[in-house]
């Protein structure tokens, strides 16, 4: 397989990795670490009403609510599903 990672494989996550790092480490003023401070943060602001806050935290704690859907059709005549690709040529 010539380039990339072998298969199986995991993709490396620095940017995640560091972010953990930097939330992991105590804050400049000595009081905790960074990610209760950002917790804190986020918690206080889901109390002041901020319903995007309220959102991930619920997203966090519960899951994100999956979306359900029920697909229904005559036995006789099933449901088709089809894709239609156009090609547009400008010459």
């Amino acid at each position: 397989m010539p380039g990339g990672r072998p298969r199986g494989s995991v993709k490396p996550k620095i940017m995640s990795d560091a972010l953990i790092l930097a939330l992991n480490r105590a804050a400049a003023d000595g009081k905790g670490k960074k990610l209760a401070r950002v917790a804190d943060a986020l918690v206080k602001a889901a109390i002041e009403g901020d319903v995007t806050a309220i959102r991930e935290i619920f997203d966090r704690v519960e899951g994100k609510a999956v979306q359900q859907q029920i697909i229904t059709g005559d036995e006789d005549q099933p449901i088709v599903h089809k894709h239609i690709l156009a090609f547009v040529s400008g010459i």
